[in-house]
């Protein structure tokens, strides 16, 4: 390299590279090698690793059959019925319309990945199956999913971006309309039903995260069906509350919040925030799973309307299941990176390019909040930068 001297600072670095370069050429070598397979496999002090990453290798070729397990136990409500008591494959068999040998299948599989446990002679719920006896969220995201399988059935093509209607995108009647906004209720329903029963788990991690004493007036922007609102509105009934959404998506949220009695404190707002200003007067805004729907471009244009729509010491929280969240990298990267080719728009993003997003569209002290379950969401805050209100 011309200019750089063997005594630069660059020229450890480059040093450094190399030999990590050579190591891992050296480690790939290895690991493919089936004679070392072998060797790792008998050897006392590897034989735990090599059987734990071939169990984690297993799982990727088989995981399409534990969804589908799990798919089969919910429909046939298997974990109500178990919550009402263990019970012998005998007696759950006619329960769930199966033959007893497929009814014992199903039991063993389940039993495998948790889902139930082996009582003796009779069937319990298991560790993982207990949390879902009534969760509509997790129903509903599982029988969803029958639209991704049907667009994961040949990744490659997905990827290449081959010709081909997309089974997400029907879901989504958003994804790449011209004017969303124009949208009826019919066309609408469907993903509205699916975000709001999805919604409260969400909604819980968010307000644990982040107090609304100080605040005076709420705006939720792409607030859906009011499902969060609602939840504000028990959390801090202190709280004026405004939403934004689609025309169709805000007649759905007036029913729901006239339904709650919040008819009086609750208002929601129909048009689209590409073309339309967002109502005013709120002194904190929330955007809760919208981003992640949306390119760069798009976000940049949903945050300076927010923006223009807050006054100077306003506050915005932006919660979305973000990539790179420690613990969840496959969660944020694998399975929302291909959700959202699926669908056909948007990406996940880091906390840190969240970060880039909101200063550049006039925010800042930009934070990244605890909370209890980054799997599901993680939190950021961040206040209005004086005098950028126009970005």
């Amino acid at each position: 390299m011309q200019g750089v001297s063997e005594s630069s600072p660059i020229a450890p670095v480059v040093v450094s590279r190399s030999l990590r370069e050579r190591w891992c050429a050296w480690r790939d070598r290895q690991i493919a090698s089936r004679r070392f397979q072998r060797w790792a496999a008998r050897f006392p002090l590897t034989r735990p690793i090599a059987q734990r990453r071939a169990s984690k290798l297993f799982d990727l070729v088989a995981g399409f059959v534990y969804s589908q397990t799990l798919l089969a136990c919910l429909q046939l409500k298997l974990f109500e019925i178990l919550a009402e008591g263990p019970q012998t494959t005998a007696a759950l068999a006619p329960r769930l319309v199966l033959g007893e040998d497929a009814c014992g299948r199903l039991l063993a599989a389940a039993a495998s990945l948790e889902l139930v446990e082996r009582r003796g002679d009779r069937w319990g719920l298991g560790p993982l199956g207990a949390p879902l006896v009534g969760d509509i969220a997790i129903t509903a995201m599982v029988e969803h999913h029958a639209a991704l399988y049907a667009d994961l059935r040949d990744p490659v093509a997905l990827l290449r971006g081959e010709p081909g209607r997309s089974a997400l995108a029907d879901c989504w009647p958003y994804a790449g309309v011209e004017s969303p906004d124009a949208l009826d209720a019919g066309r609408v329903g469907e993903y509205s039903v699916l975000m709001s029963a999805s919604q409260p788990m969400v909604s819980d991690e968010v307000l644990d995260a982040y107090p609304l004493g100080r605040h005076r007036c709420l705006l939720d922007v792409g607030g859906g069906e009011g499902t969060f609102l609602r939840a504000v509105a028990a959390r801090a009934p202190h709280l004026q509350l405004m939403m934004f959404d689609l025309p169709a998506v805000a007649d759905r949220a007036r029913e729901r919040l006239l339904e709650a009695g919040l008819s009086g404190r609750a208002q929601a707002h129909g048009g689209s925030f590409w073309s339309d200003p967002l109502p005013r007067g709120a002194d904190i805004a929330t955007l809760v799973r919208v981003c992640f729907d949306h390119d760069d471009e798009g976000v940049l244009r949903i945050l300076r309307r927010v923006r223009q729509a807050l006054p100077e010491d306003g506050t915005l929280l932006l919660a979305e299941p973000m990539s790179e969240t420690p613990g969840a990298e496959a969660m944020g990267s694998a399975y929302f990176g291909f959700y959202l080719m699926a669908m056909g728009r948007g990406r996940p993003r880091s906390a840190e390019r969240h970060r880039a997003l909101l200063e550049a569209s006039g925010f800042e002290r930009v934070r990244l909040l605890r909370n209890p379950m980054p799997l599901y969401t993680r939190v950021l805050v961040a206040q209005c930068a004086p005098g950028r209100r126009d970005v």
